[in-house]
């Protein structure tokens, strides 16, 4: 049995985009507007990668993935999300999803995280060791910072709580990413729950 792209997307304008853009590029997409209706039709084994939305009606994206868990279907999960939704998201990292966009999809990054989710493994995969010494070169003033976008918060909720503007907050969020070499945020967060899995949870 070939490997397949789940979509579960309760929203139809995003599903049917979505659709479109994963047939044109070469994929098999199957498509759900719920997650009660992907669980009905789940083949066993399920092989490929799921996409979810993090708010649906019904089980959440989030209870989804707790529920394949508990069937112990190991799908990859990719969730999308909008902003509002972002601290969901990390708690779906924290729980083993690969990754999570934010609305609007950028296309060539879903495509991205796809191909890396039906691979299985990440390529190349980074040392802790080499992830914990970018980690350190993060100044303390960064490191709350961090801890906060960690926890979720937008820019503008950072600067409300450390008393900075949100330019401020920005330049050191940009720090961050290069010495973390990291290209977005949800690959920032991976990286370091990888070596420090209670950033953040104290900050809520």
């Amino acid at each position: 049995m070939s490997a397949a792209v789940f979509l579960v997307e309760d929203d139809a304008a995003v599903r049917d985009s979505l659709r479109l853009l994963l047939e044109i590029t070469g994929f098999k997409p199957h498509v759900f507007g719920t997650a009660e209706e992907f669980l009905s039709a789940l083949p066993s084994p399920a092989l490929g990668c799921l996409i979810a939305d993090v708010r649906l009606p019904g089980l959440s994206g989030l209870e989804l993935h707790c529920e394949l868990k508990r069937r112990g279907v190991g799908l990859p999960v990719i969730f999308i999300t909008g902003h509002a939704d972002v601290p969901m998201a990390i708690a779906a990292l924290r729980q083993g999803a690969l990754d999570f966009l934010e609305k609007p999809i950028d296309d060539r990054a879903l495509l991205v995280s796809i191909r890396t989710a039906l691979a299985r493994d990440r390529p190349n995969p980074e040392p802790d060791g080499e992830i914990a010494a970018r980690l350190q070169r993060v100044t303390a003033r960064e490191r709350e910072v961090l801890e906060l976008v960690v926890a979720g918060y937008s820019s503008r909720a950072i600067a409300e709580r450390l008393g900075n503007s949100v330019r401020t907050v920005e330049n050191h969020r940009a720090s961050i990413m290069e010495k973390m070499q990291a290209t977005s945020t949800a690959q920032l967060i991976r990286l370091v729950l990888s070596v420090d899995p209670t950033m953040g949870l104290g900050s809520r």
